[in-house]
């Protein structure tokens, strides 16, 4: 694409001579590592308990923190700092990043590791300060783009478990701060001469993703206009915001369908059921903070926050006749009435009428029965649809069964209580052989083959695996001790 200038080996002599593969990150020794935490002992099945084990001893092997001499000298790393140790996904994925964090911060609390998910979120709430949101990922090339808000329910859940009133209290605004950031990410949709305001992806700025450069010039050079070509980068950017890079979801036909490469991506033309409803959980939780704070006016106002958002998603999002939430195409103004397991996150996030439980259980279940969603022994897979896209068939995604799972728990309907139980042993099972397999835990899996490694996308599967071992422990936890 340069015609040869600078040629191959002018590059690697420049890299030489002006780079060295420094330690920006060291083994952090973590305060609070327990191997044998006490719900160890209530885990009734003795191969189960020993897998879980296994996984506890893979939290030091990803603890990190940031090396003084990136401290010091900033202005020669692309590493943005930050204060305390963490855990990092594993594989290619070095530091931290956003969205995978919330399934570790959920896996170290299990674990009894209050400290080191505090010190995780302090890390986030510190990028905020800084930045006015959560980049996608510990890097400066990240800092024209976030992912999915979790900052707020990562904050509740370990509220939940420490009470820690006096630290809530001297950080609570910063997440008010990070919820306001995606105000300048919606769009207006009218529906039954209503409007209504809901979140898009949608992370504008010029040229290709520098951490996956070559990747993007290709798959915008099958345009010529430069325009569009600006257009395929930021949506490229946008779907990569999403957390799902890259699916159908984000691809659009000449009809408004699916079927088409990622060339066709147009990410900001999505509103995205999962967005919207992690923001719906998000100010329902920082309300249910500040009424534990005794900030009344604050609290009531983020619920009224809550409840308008929860009017649109259903409004905008739900479909009758198939009993699901979809995600919309702007343009088109219509559903896009396509299987993806994000459709059940209002259920994961709480962001449904409580008394609606059992219909809601009732209709979901049957979709998720109608796609033939449920009957893989590998795990829930991203969509039906094969495409060679990592978030695509067949690959079945950790925090994508956690959403399923804790989705169907929350209706408190028996039926679909027994079918989240089903599905979370499932995956449990198949992580259990992968393992037993490979001795490693993956970013993602095979929904046909239990245990096998997904494929596809940009890069080979990475091991480690940061949220793996978050969803895991959480099954584990919720559906193998005996209480």
């Amino acid at each position: 694409m340069t015609g040869s200038t600078p040629s191959q080996a002018q590059v690697r002599l420049f890299v030489f001579q002006n780079f060295e593969e420094g330690r920006e990150l060291v083994d952090y020794l973590l305060p609070d590592f327990n191997p044998t935490p006490s719900f160890v002992n209530e885990i009734t099945n003795e191969t189960v308990k020993n897998f879980t084990l296994d996984l506890l001893k893979i939290w030091p092997e990803l603890a990190r923190k940031v090396s003084d001499k990136v401290i010091q000298n900033q202005e020669q790393y692309s590493l943005i700092p930050v204060p305390n140790g963490f855990i990092i996904p594993g594989g290619r994925f070095r530091e931290y990043y956003y969205w995978d964090s919330y399934w570790i911060i959920d896996g170290l609390l299990i674990s009894g590791m209050n400290e080191t998910a505090q010190g995780m979120i302090e890390n986030f709430m510190s990028l905020v300060e800084r930045f006015g949101f959560v980049p996608n990922g510990g890097r400066i090339y990240y800092l024209k783009r976030s992912q999915p808000p979790l900052l707020t329910p990562m904050t509740y859940i370990y509220f939940q478990q420490t009470r820690n009133i006096t630290w809530l209290k001297s950080h609570i605004k910063t997440l008010a701060k990070e919820l306001n950031y995606w105000v300048n990410q919606t769009v207006k949709v009218t529906k039954n001469k209503k409007v209504y305001t809901l979140a898009h992806y949608d992370a504008e700025s010029a040229g290709p993703r520098p951490e996956s450069y070559r990747e993007d010039l290709l798959t915008a050079s099958y345009f010529t206009d430069p325009q569009k070509q600006d257009q395929v980068y930021i949506d490229l950017k946008s779907g990569a915001e999403s957390g799902w890079d890259f699916s159908t979801r984000w691809v659009f036909d000449e009809n408004g369908g699916n079927s088409a490469n990622l060339s066709h991506i147009q990410t900001r033309r999505v509103i995205p059921v999962d967005l919207n409803a992690f923001l719906c959980g998000a100010y329902k939780d920082i309300s249910q903070l500040y009424y534990a704070l005794g900030q009344v006016t604050e609290s009531f106002l983020w619920q009224q926050k809550h409840l308008k958002i929860r009017t649109a998603i259903d409004a905008v999002l739900w479909d009758e006749k198939d009993g699901i939430w979809y995600d919309y195409d702007i343009k088109l103004n219509k559903h896009r009435r396509l299987f993806y397991p994000s459709s059940v996150t209002p259920l994961w996030s709480k962001c449904f009428e409580q008394n609606k439980g059992q219909e809601l259980g009732k209709r979901v279940l049957n979709y998720l029965q109608d796609k033939h969603a449920l009957g893989y022994l590998g795990g829930i897979p991203t969509s039906n649809d094969f495409t060679r896209e990592q978030w695509d068939f067949p690959n079945a995604w950790p925090p994508l069964q956690d959403i399923v799972v804790r989705g169907l728990d929350n209706l408190r309907y028996k039926p679909a209580q027994e079918e989240a139980k089903v599905l979370a042993r499932r995956w449990v099972n198949a992580n259990m052989i992968g393992y037993q397999e490979s001795g490693e835990m993956f970013e993602k899996y095979d929904a046909v083959v239990p245990g096998q490694y997904g494929e596809g996308g940009e890069y080979e599967v990475q091991a480690g695996f940061g949220w793996s071992n978050g969803v895991a422990l959480r099954f584990i936890y919720n559906y193998y001790r005996k209480i």
